[in-house]
C-alpha cells in the first residue's frame, strides 16, 4: 500500500486488538505487514501456527486452532475489537469433489464465530473476504453490488451462505460488519494454498524461471486483475468507515477489464524487459473438467465502495505487475 494511504490509517488501529484468521494466507500475510508499525494487537490465527516473525510496533500474539470447532472462537473473541475474517477453503474443484468438508471449512466458522461473539457479547466489527463469483455469470458489465446472486459451483454457494450469516447476525446487533466480494488479486506474497488460486502470480513465476506462460483457448474472457496493495487498502478503510458500510456487501475491483490474453502479454513484455530474454506464450486447448465459471466476463463497478469508503484502485495492471515480477524476482536471489 502507498505509504500516505497507510499514514492516513494506522492512527485509526492504534490500540485495537485485531483478530486475523487464515493468517498463513496471502491477504492476511499483507495485511499483517501494512499493519505491523501501528501500536495495536494483532491476533493471528492459523492452522499451524508456524508463521513468519513480524518486526514493528504492533504487539502480535499466534494462536493455532481448528476455526471449524466453536472451542477456538471461545479463546480468541474476547476484547476484540476488529475481526478480518480471511481463512477459507478457496478451491472449486475441492468444493465440487467434498462439498461437506467444503461447508465445515468456509460456512461454519462463520456461524461459530458470530454465535460464540452473540453468547459473549463481543461486539466487534467483522469484515469478510467474500469472492465476486459469488453472483454467478453476469448477464451485463461492469458488475456492481445491485447484481443478483445465482452462484454455479459449490465455492461460491458457500462463500454466499457464510456473507449472508454475516448480514443476518449483523441485522440482530450482534456485530457490525461488511464484506468485500474480490476479483482477480494479484500482486507480492506468499504462494496461494489452491492451485487454481493466484493465477497471475502463478504465471509471473513461470515468466522468471523461464517456462512458458500457457493460456486455456483463445483467452478471451474478460477478467478485472486488482492489485494486492488497493486490496489491503479496501479492507484497512472498512472499519474506519463502519457506519456507511455496515451490513453490506461490496464488489472489489480495478474497474477495468482485460482479457486473460492480454494479461499474460502484459506479464510477458514486463518479464522481457527484466530477463532481457524471450517469454513464451502458448495457447493450449481447456481441460474437459474445466469449471462454467472460468469461461465468465467480469468487471466491477467499484462507484458505491469508492463513495462510502472514500477509496479508489490506484495501481494500473502493468505498473502492479512490474512491482510483483521485481518482488518475486528478489526473493529468487
Amino acid at each position: 500500500m502507498e505509504e500516505n494511504t497507510i499514514n492516513k490509517i494506522l492512527p485509526y488501529y492504534s490500540g485495537k486488538r485485531i483478530l486475523v484468521t487464515g493468517a498463513g494466507g496471502y491477504l492476511a500475510w499483507n495485511l499483517v505487514n501494512s499493519l505491523k508499525n501501528a501500536s495495536c494487537t494483532i491476533i493471528r490465527l492459523s492452522r499451524n501456527g508456524d508463521l513468519p516473525a513480524v518486526d514493528g510496533k504492533a504487539k502480535v500474539i499466534d494462536v493455532c486452532g481448528n476455526i471449524s470447532e466453536i472451542e477456538i472462537w471461545d479463546k480468541v473473541v474476547d476484547d476484540i475489537d476488529i475481526i478480518f475474517h480471511f481463512a477459507a477453503q478457496t478451491s472449486v474443484p475441492a468444493a465440487d469433489k467434498n462439498p461437506v468438508e467444503d461447508f465445515r471449512i468456509n460456512v461454519l466458522p462463520m456461524l461459530n464465530m458470530l454465535q460464540m461473539c452473540r453468547d459473549k457479547k463481543v461486539k466487534p466489527i467483522i469484515v469478510f473476504a467474500g469472492t465476486v463469483t459469488e453472483a454467478g455469470i453476469t448477464k451485463a458489465l461492469p458488475v456492481n453490488e445491485n447484481c443478483e446472486d445465482h452462484p454455479i459451483t459449490v465455492y461460491d454457494l458457500h462463500k454466499l451462505m457464510a456473507e449472508n450469516y454475516l448480514k443476518f447476525y449483523c441485522g440482530l446487533g450482534t456485530v457490525k460488519s461488511v464484506t468485500l466480494r474480490l476479483s482477480n488479486v494479484y500482486g507480492p506474497g506468499p504462494r496461494s494454498s489452491s492451485s487454481d488460486r493466484g493465477i497471475m502470480n502463478m504465471m509471473m513465476r513461470k515468466a522468471l524461471n523461464g517456462e512458458a506462460l500457457t493460456i486455456f483457448g483463445k483467452g478471451d474472457c474478460l477478467r478485472d486483475y486488482v492489485f494486492i496493495d488497493d486490496v489491503i487498502s479496501a479492507f484497512l478503510v472498512s472499519p474506519v468507515n463502519i457506519e456507511k458500510l455496515n451490513g453490506r456487501h461490496f464488489v472489489i475491483g480495478s474497474g477495468k477489464g482485460y482479457t486473460i490474453s492480454e494479461a499474460v502479454r502484459l506479464i510477458a513484455e514486463q518479464a522481457e524487459l527484466m530477463l532481457k530474454k524471450r517469454v513464451e506464450m502458448k495457447h493450449i486447448i481447456p481441460p474437459s473438467e474445466q469449471p462454467a465459471i472460468d469461461s465468465r466476463n467480469f468487471v466491477a463497478d467499484v462507484k458505491q465502495f469508492s463513495q462510502a469508503a472514500g477509496w479508489q484502485s490506484c495501481y494500473s495492471l502493468s505498473g502492479g505487475i512490474k512491482i510483483t515480477l521485481d518482488f518475486f524476482n528478489k526473493k529468487s536471489d
